[in-house]
This record gives structure tokens, C-alpha cells and sequence, in this order.
């Protein structure tokens, strides 16, 4: 079977550069044959945004701040006057005050907690809530993006790691609740990576070389890696997959210890 996305359709949440996981996914799913939109929060993310949606064919943009209720009512409802239906959904959206990103974690903020967990976690139901009545009727597959400091102790990852957690719970009560639509649920979880929330992690550069240095692969993910697991996932070939945190980390994730030489 050719993994391909060609005569689908779907909306990129969370491209904030050409180095985003988001646009290494965005990539991926149009050189697979698939029509793309996005979205973007706010006016200067959406200026650093539109060339890079150009440069896939997409002149499909829609602002929406998933903290608010009304601003995703407007997005959805843009994005369903041009596309009544989309086939998937790639949901890249997290934020954590950089300040709590480092340190210890017994002093993360209430506040930098509720507003981590609604931004990173919480969004991506009120997304899948919305994007169900576009994909009801033909089925379709919302994917998430993850991280191994949802279930395993990274340093400075903190807050983050307790709300990966709680969106690696969502994604498996999605799946169940919206398999009888025929809607696949899904996150993937790449090793770390050099992107502009990567770098808010303290002591990122430490971390991304050490899992280099030990994976199974010797290597870190790669966008196009990361991007092509995205188009399996939503391609007919992943009809049968859902519930599923699909790691692409080079095989990290199954190291109790690191190498002999590393030791």
C-alpha cells in the first residue's frame, strides 16, 4: 500500500517557524497529495506564518486562541465555510511560562499550572469537540504531539511533563468516545528537538545531546521522520490505529540505562 493523503483535507494547529514539528508535519502531509490550512494565534504569528503557507498551496488561515471559547467558535466556523469537511486535524499546541521550565518543580505556580494544563492538555478537547461535526459522517483522525516527560522524570520539563500526561489520557478517552464515528485518536511522542519550544526547557542542549548519544538509533527524530509517521497516521494505512502514543525518539523510550560508553 502507497501512504498517501491525496483528496484529504486538514488543519495545522501550532506552526510557529519553518523548524516547528507542526510545519515538518505540515510538509510531510502535502507531499503526500494533502490540502492543508492552518491556524495561528494572534497577528504576528499569523505574518511569520503566511509564507510558509504559501509555499504549500495554502491561502487557508484562521486565527484562533484556544483559550477562548468564542475565538475557536470563529475559527471552526471560518475554516467550515470553505471546507464543510476536513479528514484530519494535527493539534501542536502547548505553553508553559519559560520561568517554570527550569528549576525545581515543587515551585510551579498554581497559576502557571491552569494555564499550562488548558493550553497544553485541555485544548485539545474543546479542538476534537469542534472538529467532530466536520468529520462525523466520513470518519477522519485528530493527531497530538507528546513527550517521554509525560510518564518518566526529565529535569526542567516540570509542569509540562504533568501536562503531557493529561493529554496522553485525553487522546486514549477520545479515541474510545469518537471511535464509533470513525474518528482515529493518536499522539506522538518525539525525542527531543531543536524547536523554539525545545529551547524553552532548561538545560535543552545537554538533554538533546545525551539522548543522541544513547538511543538504540544514535540519532535524535528528525522532522521528516516525525512528519512521516503524521501521514501514516491519517492515511488509510493507520485505519485501524487509534488510542495510540506512537513513539519516534530513535528508541530511547525502551532504555532503562544509558549506553556502556555513556555510563
Amino acid at each position: 500500500m502507497v501512504v498517501q493523503l491525496k483528496g484529504k483535507r486538514g488543519l495545522i494547529m501550532g506552526v510557529a517557524n519553518d523548524r516547528s514539528i507542526a510545519w515538518g508535519i505540515a510538509k510531510a502531509m502535502h507531499e503526500a497529495g494533502a490540502e492543508l490550512a492552518f491556524s495561528y494565534q494572534g497577528e504576528a504569528f499569523g505574518k511569520r506564518l503566511a509564507p510558509l503557507a504559501e509555499s504549500v498551496g495554502s491561502d487557508l488561515m484562521v486565527d484562533m486562541d484556544v483559550t477562548s471559547d468564542e475565538s475557536l467558535d470563529a475559527g471552526f466556523a471560518q475554516l467550515a465555510e470553505r471546507w464543510p469537511t476536513i479528514d484530519f486535524l494535527v493539534h501542536a499546541v502547548a505553553f508553559s511560562d519559560k520561568s517554570e521550565l527550569t528549576g525545581r518543580f515543587i515551585n510551579t505556580s498554581r497559576r502557571n499550572f491552569k494555564n499550562s494544563l488548558d493550553i497544553s492538555a485541555y485544548s485539545f478537547i474543546e479542538v476534537a469537540r469542534r472538529a467532530h461535526p466536520m468529520m462525523r459522517e466520513t470518519g477522519g483522525t485528530l493527531l497530538t504531539l507528546t513527550y517521554q516527560g509525560s510518564n518518566k522524570v526529565v529535569p526542567n520539563y516540570n509542569v509540562m511533563g504533568v501536562a503531557k500526561a493529561a493529554l496522553e489520557s485525553i487522546t486514549r478517552y477520545l479515541a474510545n468516545d469518537l471511535g464509533p464515528d470513525g474518528i482515529r485518536v493518536n499522539a506522538i511522542s518525539p525525542g527531543p528537538m531543536k524547536t523554539l519550544a525545545g529551547a524553552a526547557i532548561g538545560g535543552a542542549r545537554k538533554t538533546y545531546k545525551f539522548t543522541e548519544q544513547n538511543t538504540p538509533m544514535r540519532a535524535n527524530a528528525t522532522l521528516e521522520a516525525v512528519g512521516g509517521t503524521a501521514v501514516w497516521l491519517a492515511s488509510d494505512a493507520g485505519s485501524c490505529t487509534t488510542g495510540e502514543i506512537v513513539h519516534v525518539d530513535g528508541g530511547y523510550h525502551v532504555l532503562a540505562m544509558p549506553q556502556p560508553e555513556f555510563l
